[in-house]
């Protein structure tokens, strides 16, 4: 079984700045909307799951906040143009396509992203995480793989996708999946506003994978080479410890919706009404002839 999980505000971000700031004939904006239909469009296609979901954050988590007050604050306001959007994205086009949407108060996704993988991983499903969020790639393993389109992260020029497993993440971090918490802790993370010790993220893996671990490495700082970095590490430990609380993923919540709830089952016929009433011309196509296909394979299968 292949489970198919889904950052939703990373993926419709990333949709609404990718594109240009198209509109229907009513005037409202569907840059987000389009971009976000082909992208998961896209993911069924190349990875083909049975099964999927679609996750939202839903405010921040308090032992986050109560470690470090500041922690994402440096984030700008979403645009006035991707509200509406994101709204009929997350009320409406995801669970016509077939997802359930997962979300829980005072919850980040990433964090119900990880209970989700590592539940069924634990029952021997495949699972792929489609997401940018560096904390996840914590948890990649043989069950569980990271699905990306960025080209550094494709093995050639033909390729159009990548599955980064175990050997793609260290070759891409420097150090394994399990260890990259350690890195970001020394690192930290200007996108979250998580302050490093001044250590770049190369330096801090060469300091993790030497030593064997943070643990190892801050409790025996004297066996730093680099004067510098063993005077930075000094002044910062206090500051890396509580950064690696703060990357860990919290995979202990239980699941809002169960995984045998998470079969994709699109609605095609409603799907189609509302892809023709934002005038998404190009997805609506594409959609019809799946429609008539599935609905040739559903006849085949009551005749027998």
């Amino acid at each position: 079984m292949k489970l198919l999980l889904i950052d939703g505000h990373y993926y419709v971000y990333r949709s609404f700045f990718a594109l240009p700031a198209l509109s229907n004939s009513r005037g409202e904006p569907t840059n987000a909307i389009l971009g976000f239909a082909k992208t998961v469009r896209r993911m069924l296609k190349d990875v083909q799951p049975e099964m999927g979901a679609v996750f939202w954050d839903e405010g921040l988590p308090q032992k986050r906040v109560e470690l470090q007050p500041a922690y994402k604050e440096t984030r700008k306001e979403m645009p006035l143009p991707m509200i509406p959007q994101l709204d009929l994205i997350r009320g409406q086009l995801t669970g016509l396509m077939g997802f359930k949407n997962i979300s829980l108060p005072n919850t980040e996704a990433d964090d119900l992203m990880g209970c989700y993988a590592m539940a069924a991983a634990k029952r021997g499903y495949e699972v792929i995480l489609a997401t940018n969020d560096k904390d996840l790639f914590q948890l990649v393993n043989e069950e569980i793989k990271v699905y990306t389109t960025a080209k550094a992260d494709l093995a050639s020029p033909k390729d159009t996708y990548a599955l980064l497993g175990e050997p793609e993440v260290l070759a891409k971090w420097d150090v394994p999946p399990a260890m990259i918490g350690d890195v970001l802790a020394i690192a930290g993370d200007s996108v979250d506003n998580i302050p490093g010790a001044g250590i770049g993220r190369k330096a801090a893996a060469a300091l993790i994978k030497e030593h064997g671990g943070l643990d190892a490495l801050l409790n025996n700082l004297k066996a730093v080479k680099s004067p510098r970095s063993r005077e930075k590490l000094i002044a910062a430990r206090e500051q890396i410890m509580q950064n690696r609380k703060m990357v860990e993923l919290d995979c202990d919540t239980e699941l809002p919706i169960s995984l045998e709830d998470l079969q994709i089952a699109p609605d095609y016929r409603a799907l189609i009404e509302a892809l023709e009433k934002w005038e998404l011309k190009s997805v609506l196509q594409e959609v019809r002839e799946e429609d008539a296909k599935a609905s040739v394979t559903r006849q085949s299968e009551l005749a027998l």
